[in-house]
Formats: structure tokens, C-alpha cells, sequence
């Protein structure tokens, strides 16, 4: 084969292809012309690996190299000062870098941010120094701060004497399978359980029950990995929390990474141990672990309070309830609140409904929240209080710290964990020029796949998918989930936009000339959309359980797998004889004078080097009985199956086809 033919196959310059070639093993000297056509062969077979480590190591050397550059420009320049909170745009100033690569860098990161959101100085750093830059914290606060600064400045300099007990906020925590939302069902006496799905809560909700005539407010976070960064945001807002643990299951990750975010708030927290009424229940194997982790139960001498509970059976729900009462009375100083001074308070779930616009539920921290009130976040004006229901649907005029509500009349959807401060006066707050997250916000297009190697763009395959999720924890969720498929080299999905709401006519029209499958989460596709969508043959899917909507991906992307065929060689055979042929072939007499030579494999014959034509095995004799295998130093009878023009003293080389399997997992 040509050098130039070769170069043409594999989509690169003749020149390139033959200064890479001895880098790769291959004995190709730099001024060839031609190439035995077996070894063109195999360059072929093996090119596409091989180009792709030479690319990803290129690129590893190049980003060492700018690491260790930046590194040593550190050292002349001393460290780049970082404010607390700053902007992504600001950041990217900061490093001097583009966009598109801080961007990717946060990503890679879990931190899904446009231009214009904050990032704490934490999360800076630690990107920073993955680029190779030195950072330090500047005394210069920004004017923006980030939530929890926030919110204790907004809830300090209140008199003592103005302070009254409120309702103490519960976060319940702990595995998927260890009955979380069964324990919360049995304290509301309400089956929230058919309104869920998949057996895993889909966003953050609040309710509140009453225990000895006093209030207890609960937030559920959800309990799967996929939920990390929402179940974080759920704890920051909590004065006490409930580490749900399996009696007969015990510590899982989820549970430990669960207790390490506990920990790290420095919440009181109770264990409640559930499932005892199962056969297998151990609830002293769960005291063991915990004392395993330096948290000893109370009844082992230790601090940790530890509930025996079944939630299914409904036993020890009032212990439990009785406990976090007792906890939130020795924490009594720090659950208190002004209800006369305006409403402060946190944002744990937004999303745009069809019927009530763009919705949120906070939970007020402190003050009262009434029907009217102008609603600030970050000193912008939002909008102003049309109505609030509670968890339980109800409408209410007024809500009082530690009140978990329901706000319409958002003229933008807040984001989670945003800082609501209602407002005396709207002229006070400044109109909200741009917003982080609605239906009409183009998403950053994220692409994802290929398991993290550099891979040259025109030779990949692309999924694009646009998403529309209820609400914005679910479209993070599914992201979050997303990014965790193993997915091979030369493959990759990209979210081309995402939205919160209802499909939209707009994204069948992106979605046909993108050719992408539109995925909806707890959403609808209204009539005309649907209509459009049977017009130009766009995929329009929708779920309510994010593990089936991963499966549809993975099934996408295994379906735009090609199938990799490798030659396993067997053997080699000289050709003795000729005997019957005829259309479909011809048998011939060989010895086999290395390796085997096996029934249903395939041969190559080669003649002076080169690889003539390819053969199948479709019947093997040695003596007059039919075989499978014959070895090395036997004679034998081959039926060859193929357009044949052999000689005597051919060489045929055996070899067997394996499929690769590459799978999405």
C-alpha cells in the first residue's frame, strides 16, 4: 500500500504519519513509499488508539508545561489575590484565562455556572490550583457575599428581648433504600409515597407537624448520590438533623458522605436506626460502626443519641419526635427569631409552573412574611407576594420563622439557595436586569463522554439532547448523573439547551435542526409542541424517574457504537494439495506448521508478502473424521469457503474474529 493511500485513510498528512509511525513501534523509515499491506493493515486496526494517546499525552505535557510555567511566574509575582465571592467573569479576569476553559474546569468539578454567578472562594481555589495557580483571600470583601455570610448578617444585631423560640428545622438525611421517605410519611401521617417515584424524592420539599403543641419542620432532602449538592443545600438551612440508618443494612457511603456534611455544618444530629422489625435487623452492628467512626451512642456512654425506630410499623415515631424536641431545647439559644422585623429566609426549591408562573418555597428564617410583602434577592427587586400556600397546600396570609411556604408572584425564578429579604420599600431594591435560571435561558452547552481523553472533535460522534426538567434540583440531578456514564472514547452526548417548564415549541424547532431527542422530566408537551414534534419527526421523551431517563441515553449512545472486530492469529498452514472445488470453495490438503488450525476461523493468504485474499473454514478432516482443531505438525483436510486461486505452497494464515464489546455504563 502507498504511504500517501494510508495517510489518506487515516485523515492525516503523509508527512505526520511518517514521523509517528516509529513512535508507535512501527519499523517505517522516514522516506517510504510503500508499506507491506498485512502491516498497512494493522496501522489501520490500530491507529485510532494509538492517535489518541499521542494526542492526550501531547496534551498533558502541554498543560504541565503551562502549570509548571504558571508555577514559576508565582514565584516572581507572589500568589493571585482572590475576594471572597466573586463573579465567573471576575474569576476568569483573575486568572487571565478563556472563558470556555475555566468553564470546563468548573464542570469538571461539579459547579454548573454562566458568566455572571458567584463562586465562593473555596471552590476558586481549588480550580485555580488545578490550573497551576498560587491563590490567597484577599482582605477586600465583595459587595455581593455568598448565602450563609448573608444570612447571618441579616439575622444579627436583633435585640435579645425582641427574640421569641421558633419552630426547629429538621433535615432528614441518610441511603436511598434505608426508609427515609417512609419515616417522614409515618411523623406527617400523609402517603407522600404515591406522589414519588422510583422510590427516590425528586427536589427538595418542607413540611411541618406538631409534637407536645410545639412545631417541628422537616426538610427532605433526597438520599441518592446523584442528590449530593442538593442534600448540602438542604442541610444548610437546618438547626438539626436525623441520619437514617438500615438496622439491617448500617453504614453506607451515602451514609457516611451524609454524616460528613453534617459534621462539617456542625449540626446536633440523631441517628434514627429503622427497619427493626425486619428478621435480619442489627441495631447494635449500627452502634458498632458509629463508635467505629468515634461517635458513640448515648446508651454506650457516648453523646449520640440513637432512636430505635420502624417506620413501616410506625414504632417509636413518637420517641424519635420526643428527642428532637429535648435536642432542640438544649439548642434553645440558637433557635429563636425576631417574627416582627421583615422576612428573611432561604430558597430550597424553584421552578416555573404552566398555571402559577415562577414559583418558590422558602423557608423564613426570621420575621414574618405576609401577602404583599416586595420580595428582594441580593438587593433586587423579584417581585411582590401574590399568595402562599403551605406544605400542605392551604393558602396563608402570613408565615412565621421556621414556616416552610410556597411564594407566587416571582416575576423571576429564584435560584436554590437564594437569600430572600422581603423589602419595605420596592425603590429600595434594584430592578433585576438579568436572572440565573428560567425556560428561555440557553443552557451552556455541555458536552460529556469519551471517559475524559482528548479526542479529535470531527472523528467523535455526538447525542445531542435538549432537557426540560420541573424543576431546577432535577435538571441539576440528571446532570449530576449524566456526567457519571462511563462512556467510550469516540462518543459523546452534549446538552445543546435546558430549561425548567414545559417543552416548547422552540425547543422541537432547535431540537430538528440540532437533531437532538428533547428529554422531559416531570414536565409536559403541550399540544401544539406534540403536534410540531409529529411534523418533523423529533424524539420527544418524557419520565418521571431519572434511572429510566438515564437508561434512554445509555441506550442511545450504545446504539451509535461501532462494532471493533479483532484478529486473534491462531496459526499458520502450508498448502499440500488441491482437492474438490466448486462454487462455494474449495478443500485442499495442508500441514499445520505453527499454532492450530480451528473449524469456523478464518484464513489470509499471503504470496510473497502480501495479503491476497480472506477465507472462511467451514469444515476440518484429519485422517476421515470431522474435527475442530488440528495442531502444530499434522496434516489435514481444510473446506474453504471464499474466491479462491490457490496453489500448491500457498501459506494461509489463521486467524480467529472477536468481537469488542464497548458498552455505555
Amino acid at each position: 500500500m502507498n504511504v500517501t493511500e494510508l495517510a489518506r485513510r487515516l485523515r492525516v498528512n503523509t508527512k505526520e504519519l511518517l514521523e509517528l509511525l516509529p513512535q508507535f513501534g512501527f519499523d517505517i523509515g522516514a522516506r517510504a513509499i510503500k508499506i507491506d499491506p498485512r502491516l498497512a493493515q494493522t496501522i489501520l486496526r490500530e491507529w485510532p488508539r494509538l492517535y489518541r494517546e499521542h494526542r492526550a499525552r501531547l496534551d498533558a505535557e502541554r498543560k504541565l508545561k503551562e502549570k509548571e510555567e504558571r508555577q514559576k511566574k508565582m514565584t516572581e509575582t507572589g500568589p493571585i489575590v482572590l475576594p471572597s465571592v466573586m463573579t465567573v467573569r471576575e474569576f476568569t479576569q483573575k486568572l487571565d484565562l478563556p472563558v470556555g476553559q475555566v468553564i470546563g474546569e468548573l464542570m469538571k468539578n461539579g459547579i454548573l455556572a454562566t458568566l455572571n454567578e458567584r463562586i465562593d472562594y473555596n471552590t476558586a481555589a481549588i480550580v485555580a490550583e488545578d490550573f497551576g495557580f498560587t491563590v490567597t483571600l484577599g482582605d477586600a470583601v465583595d459587595t455581593t457575599v455568598d448565602s450563609d455570610q448573608r444570612i447571618h448578617d441579616l439575622l444579627a444585631g436583633v435585640a435579645t428581648a425582641d427574640l421569641i423560640a421558633r419552630p426547629p428545622v429538621v433535615v432528614v438525611m441518610g441511603h436511598v433504600d434505608h426508609g427515609k421517605t417512609k419515616l417522614l410519611d409515618a411523623i406527617r401521617k400523609t402517603n407522600v409515597m404515591d406522589s414519588e417515584h422510583g422510590g427516590i424524592t425528586q427536589h427538595i420539599g418542607a413540611y411541618q407537624v406538631e409534637k407536645n403543641g410545639r412545631k417541628i419542620t422537616f426538610i427532605d432532602t433526597p438520599g441518592h448520590e446523584a442528590f449530593t449538592a442538593m442534600r448540602s443545600r438542604g442541610a444548610k438551612v437546618a438547626d438539626i438533623a436525623i441520619l437514617v440508618v438500615a438496622a439491617d443494612d448500617s453504614l453506607k457511603p451515602q451514609t457516611i458522605e451524609a454524616l460528613q456534611i453534617i459534621q462539617a455544618l456542625k449540626l446536633p444530629f440523631i441517628v434514627a436506626i429503622n427497619k427493626i422489625d425486619k428478621p435480619d435487623a442489627n441495631p447494635e452492628k449500627v452502634k458498632q460502626d458509629l463508635a467505629a467512626r468515634n461517635l458513640l451512642p448515648e446508651d454506650w456512654g457516648g453523646k449520640v443519641i440513637c432512636v430505635p425506630i420502624s417506620a413501616k410499623a410506625g414504632t417509636n415515631i413518637d420517641q424519635l419526635l420526643e428527642m428532637i424536641l429535648l435536642v432542640a431545647e438544649m439548642e434553645k439559644d440558637k433557635i429563636m427569631a425576631d417574627p416582627n422585623r421583615l422576612a428573611v429566609g432561604t430558597v430550597i426549591e424553584a421552578h416555573k409552573d404552566a398555571g402559577e408562573g415562577a414559583v418558590a418555597t422558602v423557608l423564613v428564617q426570621s420575621g414574618t412574611l405576609r401577602v404583599n410583602d416586595t420580595l428582594g434577592v441580593n438587593g433586587e427587586l423579584y417581585g411582590k407576594v401574590r399568595a402562599m400556600k403551605d406544605w400542605a397546600g392551604r393558602e396563608v396570609s402570613a408565615a412565621l420563622p421556621g414556616t416552610p411556604i410556597k411564594i407566587l408572584g416571582w416575576k423571576q425564578a429564584a435560584a436554590v439557595g437564594d437569600i430572600l429579604e422581603a423589602a419595605a420599600d420596592a425603590k429600595n431594591l434594584e430592578s433585576k436586569k438579568s436572572h440565573k435560571f428560567s425556560p428561555a435561558t440557553p443552557a451552556i452547552q455541555k458536552v460529556t463522554g469519551g471517559n475524559g481523553e482528548t479526542e479529535d472533535e470531527t472523528k467523535v460522534k455526538f447525542l445531542n439532547l435538549i432537557l426540560r426538567a420541573d424543576v431546577l434540583g432535577s435538571a441539576e440531578a440528571i446532570e449530576e448523573s449524566l456526567e457519571k456514564l462511563q462512556i467510550p472514547a469516540g462518543l459523546k452526548y452534549k446538552i445543546v439547551s435546558r430549561g425548567l417548564g414545559n417543552i416548547t415549541e422552540s425547543d422541537i424547532m432547535q431540537a430538528e435542526g440540532g437533531q437532538a431527542v428533547v428529554l422531559g422530566f416531570n414536565v409536559q408537551l403541550p399540544y401544539q409542541a406534540q403536534k410540531i414534534a409529529n411534523e418533523k419527526k423529533v424524539e420527544v421523551k418524557i419520565y418521571k424517574i431519572i434511572y429510566e431517563l438515564l437508561d434512554l441515553v445509555k441506550e442511545k449512545l450504545n446504539a451509535m457504537i461501532e462494532i471493533e472486530v479483532k484478529e486473534i492469529d491462531l496459526g499458520k498452514v502450508e498448502v499440500l494439495a488441491m482437492f474438490k472445488k466448486d462454487k462455494a470453495g474449495q478443500v485442499v490438503g495442508a500441514r499445520v506448521i505453527s499454532g492450530k488450525v480451528a473449524n469456523g476461523a478464518k484464513a489470509r493468504l499471503m504470496r510473497g508478502g502480501l495479503d491476497l485474499a480472506r477465507f472462511k473454514i467451514v469444515a476440518l478432516q484429519a485422517g476421515k473424521q470431522e474435527v475442530t482443531d488440528v495442531e502444530k505438525g499434522s496434516e489435514c483436510g481444510i473446506k474453504l469457503e471464499g474466491k479462491l486461486d490457490l496453489t500448491v505452497g500457498d501459506s494461509l494464515e489463521i486467524y480467529r474474529e472477536e468481537k469488542v464489546e464497548k458498552k455505555v455504563k
